[in-house]
């Protein structure tokens, strides 16, 4: 089955697989660890990219898919903010790291609900998420790639608190489209 798989969904299945790989790498007591869990981190973003692009380039999509990919989004993204909290130890990481978590739950509860309700595309990914997202990936590769409080990871905290402005404003603008429908039941 796995060799019938369309390629897009097997991408997506490596960036998965690839979640254990950056965990082990990243914990590694060596010198180049930090270098190489950020190349696999970057590897699975760029997977990210590329399992979209080809699902549409190549006419791939599918259910699975559709489902898959950002199930696989969330979790490479929410482990790698887990272990910056941890590496950082301060408030000023944790708490952005605290906000993109919580949103993709919001978002992903409000997609669901919205998607039985039959509204799914008042809430589909926008062009403001995308940004996010790719501010989101280089921040979080900048903080993993370098060492904690040199110039480069300083630059992936400002990246961070971008990406987590535009997490809130997109969260904001998704609220905003279900918001009819939520307000119903007040």
């Amino acid at each position: 089955m796995l060799f019938s798989m369309k390629i897009p969904n097997l991408l997506t299945l490596a960036r998965i697989i690839l979640i254990p790989v950056f965990v082990l790498l990243y914990y590694l007591p060596q010198a180049w660890s930090p270098i190489a869990a950020a190349m696999v981190f970057g590897l699975a973003a760029l997977t990210d990219w590329f399992d979209g692009y080809l699902a549409r380039r190549l006419n791939q999509s599918s259910p699975f898919g559709a489902f898959l990919d950002p199930v696989a989004d969330k979790l490479m993204v929410a482990v790698a903010l887990v272990l910056l909290v941890e590496t950082f130890d301060e408030p000023w990481i944790t708490i952005p790291a605290a906000i993109i978590i919580g949103r993709e739950i919001v978002i992903s509860a409000l997609r669901e609900w919205m998607a039985e309700l039959g509204e799914r595309a008042s809430v589909a990914v926008s062009y403001i998420g995308k940004v996010k997202t790719t501010l989101q990936m280089v921040a979080i590769l900048l903080l993993i790639g370098f060492t904690p409080y040199s110039a480069l990871s300083w630059i992936g905290v400002v990246a961070l608190y971008g990406a987590t402005l535009l997490t809130l404003w997109s969260m904001v603008q998704y609220l905003a489209a279900a918001w009819p429908l939520l307000r119903e039941d007040i």
